[in-house]
Protein backbone atom coordinates (compact mmCIF):
# COMPACT_ATOMS: atom_id res chain seq x y z
CA UNK A 1 0.00 0.00 0.00
CA UNK A 2 1.39 3.37 -0.97
CA UNK A 3 1.45 6.18 1.51
CA UNK A 4 -1.49 8.53 1.14
CA UNK A 5 -1.56 12.08 -0.11
CA UNK A 6 -3.75 14.36 1.98
CA UNK A 7 -5.32 17.16 -0.06
CA UNK A 8 -6.30 19.65 2.62
CA UNK A 9 -8.46 22.67 1.81
CA UNK A 10 -9.21 25.60 4.05
CA UNK A 11 -12.02 28.10 4.53
CA UNK A 12 -14.44 28.99 1.77
CA UNK A 13 -13.05 26.45 -0.71
CA UNK A 14 -16.21 24.41 -0.34
CA UNK A 15 -17.92 27.34 -2.07
CA UNK A 16 -15.88 27.14 -5.27
CA UNK A 17 -18.02 27.77 -8.33
CA UNK A 18 -20.27 30.23 -6.51
CA UNK A 19 -17.70 32.24 -4.57
CA UNK A 20 -16.29 35.08 -6.66
CA UNK A 21 -16.19 33.11 -9.95
CA UNK A 22 -14.34 36.02 -11.58
CA UNK A 23 -11.43 35.26 -9.21
CA UNK A 24 -11.76 31.52 -8.51
CA UNK A 25 -13.39 30.30 -11.73
CA UNK A 26 -16.50 28.29 -12.48
CA UNK A 27 -15.26 24.92 -11.20
CA UNK A 28 -17.07 23.69 -8.10
CA UNK A 29 -15.59 22.00 -5.06
CA UNK A 30 -17.06 18.73 -6.37
CA UNK A 31 -15.09 19.35 -9.60
CA UNK A 32 -11.92 19.86 -7.55
CA UNK A 33 -12.50 16.60 -5.66
CA UNK A 34 -13.20 14.69 -8.88
CA UNK A 35 -10.11 16.11 -10.58
CA UNK A 36 -7.79 15.29 -7.67
CA UNK A 37 -9.18 11.79 -7.22
CA UNK A 38 -8.92 11.03 -10.96
CA UNK A 39 -5.40 12.46 -11.22
CA UNK A 40 -4.31 10.61 -8.11
CA UNK A 41 -5.64 7.33 -9.51
CA UNK A 42 -3.91 7.96 -12.85
CA UNK A 43 -0.63 8.55 -11.01
CA UNK A 44 -1.05 5.59 -8.67
CA UNK A 45 -1.50 7.83 -5.64
CA UNK A 46 -3.93 7.24 -2.80
CA UNK A 47 -5.60 10.64 -2.45
CA UNK A 48 -7.69 11.76 0.53
CA UNK A 49 -9.42 15.11 -0.15
CA UNK A 50 -10.65 17.16 2.82
CA UNK A 51 -12.08 20.63 3.41
CA UNK A 52 -12.79 22.60 6.58
CA UNK A 53 -13.57 26.11 7.72
CA UNK A 54 -11.73 25.35 10.98
CA UNK A 55 -8.06 26.12 11.56
CA UNK A 56 -7.83 23.63 14.44
CA UNK A 57 -9.20 20.86 12.23
CA UNK A 58 -6.58 21.62 9.57
CA UNK A 59 -3.86 21.33 12.19
CA UNK A 60 -5.25 17.98 13.37
CA UNK A 61 -5.17 16.74 9.76
CA UNK A 62 -1.55 17.89 9.40
CA UNK A 63 -0.69 15.93 12.56
CA UNK A 64 -2.51 12.90 11.12
CA UNK A 65 -0.51 13.25 7.90
CA UNK A 66 2.72 13.33 9.89
CA UNK A 67 1.67 10.27 11.89
CA UNK A 68 0.73 8.31 8.75
CA UNK A 69 3.72 9.46 6.65
CA UNK A 70 1.40 11.15 4.15
CA UNK A 71 2.49 13.78 1.69
CA UNK A 72 0.37 16.93 1.75
CA UNK A 73 -1.17 19.17 -0.87
CA UNK A 74 -2.56 22.12 1.06
CA UNK A 75 -4.60 25.14 0.13
CA UNK A 76 -4.69 27.01 3.44
CA UNK A 77 -6.89 29.72 1.87
CA UNK A 78 -7.01 32.77 4.16
CA UNK A 79 -4.94 30.92 6.79
CA UNK A 80 -2.03 31.24 4.33
CA UNK A 81 -1.42 34.80 5.39
CA UNK A 82 -1.51 34.65 9.17
CA UNK A 83 -1.79 31.18 10.69
CA UNK A 84 1.46 30.64 12.52
CA UNK A 85 -0.12 27.60 14.19
CA UNK A 86 -0.68 26.00 10.77
CA UNK A 87 2.84 26.97 9.72
CA UNK A 88 4.29 25.37 12.86
CA UNK A 89 2.31 22.16 12.24
CA UNK A 90 3.55 21.98 8.63
CA UNK A 91 7.13 22.60 9.76
CA UNK A 92 7.02 19.23 11.55
CA UNK A 93 6.15 17.33 8.37
CA UNK A 94 9.10 15.25 7.11
CA UNK A 95 7.40 14.47 3.78
CA UNK A 96 6.51 16.57 0.75
CA UNK A 97 4.25 19.56 1.38
CA UNK A 98 2.96 21.49 -1.63
CA UNK A 99 1.08 24.73 -1.07
CA UNK A 100 -1.54 25.35 -3.75
CA UNK A 101 -3.81 28.24 -4.62
CA UNK A 102 -6.57 28.46 -7.20
CA UNK A 103 -5.87 32.14 -7.83
CA UNK A 104 -2.48 33.85 -7.85
CA UNK A 105 -2.14 35.60 -4.46
CA UNK A 106 0.81 37.68 -5.71
CA UNK A 107 -1.46 39.28 -8.32
CA UNK A 108 -4.14 40.18 -5.79
CA UNK A 109 -4.55 42.48 -2.79
CA UNK A 110 -1.34 43.28 -0.93
CA UNK A 111 -2.45 41.46 2.24
CA UNK A 112 -2.46 38.24 0.19
CA UNK A 113 1.18 38.60 -0.88
CA UNK A 114 2.61 37.13 2.33
CA UNK A 115 2.45 33.38 2.90
CA UNK A 116 3.55 32.16 6.30
CA UNK A 117 3.43 28.53 5.09
CA UNK A 118 5.60 28.88 1.96
CA UNK A 119 8.84 28.74 3.92
CA UNK A 120 7.93 25.31 5.33
CA UNK A 121 6.53 23.94 2.07
CA UNK A 122 8.46 21.97 -0.50
CA UNK A 123 7.01 24.23 -3.19
CA UNK A 124 4.08 26.40 -4.17
CA UNK A 125 1.77 26.20 -7.19
CA UNK A 126 -0.67 29.07 -7.72
CA UNK A 127 -2.84 30.72 -10.30
CA UNK A 128 -3.90 27.80 -12.49
CA UNK A 129 -7.41 27.32 -11.11
CA UNK A 130 -8.10 23.81 -9.92
CA UNK A 131 -5.37 22.63 -12.31
CA UNK A 132 -2.98 23.75 -9.54
CA UNK A 133 -3.99 20.56 -7.72
CA UNK A 134 -3.21 18.35 -10.72
CA UNK A 135 0.23 19.96 -10.98
CA UNK A 136 0.84 19.41 -7.26
CA UNK A 137 -0.05 15.72 -7.50
CA UNK A 138 2.24 15.33 -10.50
CA UNK A 139 5.04 16.95 -8.51
CA UNK A 140 4.49 14.52 -5.64
CA UNK A 141 4.53 11.56 -8.04
CA UNK A 142 7.76 12.82 -9.60
CA UNK A 143 9.39 13.36 -6.20
CA UNK A 144 8.38 9.88 -5.08
CA UNK A 145 9.71 8.27 -8.24
CA UNK A 146 13.07 10.02 -7.85
CA UNK A 147 13.63 8.54 -4.37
Amino acid sequence: MTRPVFVVNGPNLGRLGTREPEVYGQASYADLVALTEAEGAALGLSVDVRQTEDEAQMIRWIHEAIDTAADIVINPAAFTHYSYALRDALAQCPNTVIEVHVSNPAARESFRHESVVSAVSTGTIAGFGIESYRLALRAIAAIRSSH
